[in-house]
């Protein structure tokens, strides 16, 4: 109960946060056509039945975020925007995973990549304790955040170029990470990030880890300095991955191309069963979104530093999932 009355707290206090830095809250639908489009992520599916016989069947899913909602309303004028989502992602229950949990996700036109870091920044400092900890690794939340860029880090702690790996039409030379065999690009990107980099992050001070490769960023603006990478960044604190976030792509051909790239792994990886079509809505809206920047915050995480709680179960009100054996 004490891990539960903390969370009622911060959730009071993350929204008058967001209101008095003039955010609007907003709810959007969690039964949707698309649940979103990173490759590995995986939906719930559902079936929405016509009312008395008016209409067709139609395959919905519940979100996996409201990110392409959200960027429906900004085009509409509705920015800045927050919403304490529920969500939905299949096969993932752990420590710091849950398959139904609640997503913060704010947006602000006009915004930076670094000014939402300032941002967020703000938010740890203002909501959670001085020092907050997870499994063991400690993080002052009073000291200066790092900001490290992926080919700093890769260089760092993994001794590898990481721009030397990309390619200028956003393939990646696997042999330059010192790829295993069978290793793609990515296979070889994600190893040295999980072995290397990431354990690294979010220990004393918290961390964000920007200036991500363009094919990492599938709803990111590229880097005008350097368009084989994207503009996001990760967020770590106590160890753990708090947050990711895009200054955010406005380009509507540009943003299907990625789409019809990323739903086509999907089927190839996962099957058809695991496929869904891209949302012609939100399409239709990137190219009328004002420039900005936007994140998505893991809440039950952020409670979890907050409250001290040891897994993700402690901060929800009914912790035990009921199809958990």
């Amino acid at each position: 109960m004490p891990f539960l009355e903390a969370r009622t707290r911060l959730t009071a206090a993350t929204r008058a946060w967001f209101t008095a830095r003039g955010y609007r809250e907003v709810e959007t639908p969690c039964l949707v056509p698309a649940p979103g489009m990173e490759v590995h992520l995986r939906g719930f599916p559902s079936e929405y039945e016509p009312h008395l016989g008016q209409g067709s069947r139609k395959r919905l899913w519940l979100r996996t975020s409201p990110e392409m909602a959200l960027k429906r309303l900004l085009a509409g004028g509705a920015g800045p925007v927050f919403e304490l989502a529920r969500v939905w992602r299949n096969g993932e229950v752990g420590e710091r995973h849950a398959p139904e949990f609640t997503m913060l996700e704010w947006y602000r036109p006009g915004l930076s990549l670094d000014g939402l870091m300032d941002e967020a920044e703000a938010l740890l400092r203002d909501l959670c304790p001085r020092r907050v900890a997870f499994g063991g690794v400690e993080t002052d939340l009073s000291l200066p955040f790092e900001r490290i860029t992926c080919a700093e880090a890769f260089e760092r702690w993994a001794g590898v170029d990481l721009l030397a790996s990309l390619r200028p039409d956003g393939t990646g030379d696997a042999a330059v990470l010192g790829a295993r065999d069978g290793e793609s690009w990515e296979d070889a990107f994600f190893r040295l990030l999980l072995d290397h980099v990431e354990p690294r992050l979010g220990r004393e001070r918290a961390s964000f880890l920007s200036h991500w490769p363009a094919p990492q960023a599938a709803l990111s603006r590229r880097d005008p300095a350097d368009p084989r990478l994207a503009l996001r960044f990760e967020l770590f604190a106590g160890g753990i991955e708090l947050a990711n976030a895009f200054d955010e792509l406005t380009d509507e051909a540009e943003q299907r191309t990625r789409f019809a790239h990323d739903t086509a792994e999907r089927e190839r990886l996962y099957g058809a069963d695991a496929a869904w079509p891209m949302d012609e809505d939100f399409l239709q809206a990137v190219g009328q979104m004002p420039s900005g920047s936007g994140i998505a915050l893991g809440f039950d995480r952020l409670a979890m530093l907050a409250a001290g709680a040891r897994r993700i179960e402690d901060v929800l009100w009914l912790g035990r999932f009921p199809y958990e054996d």
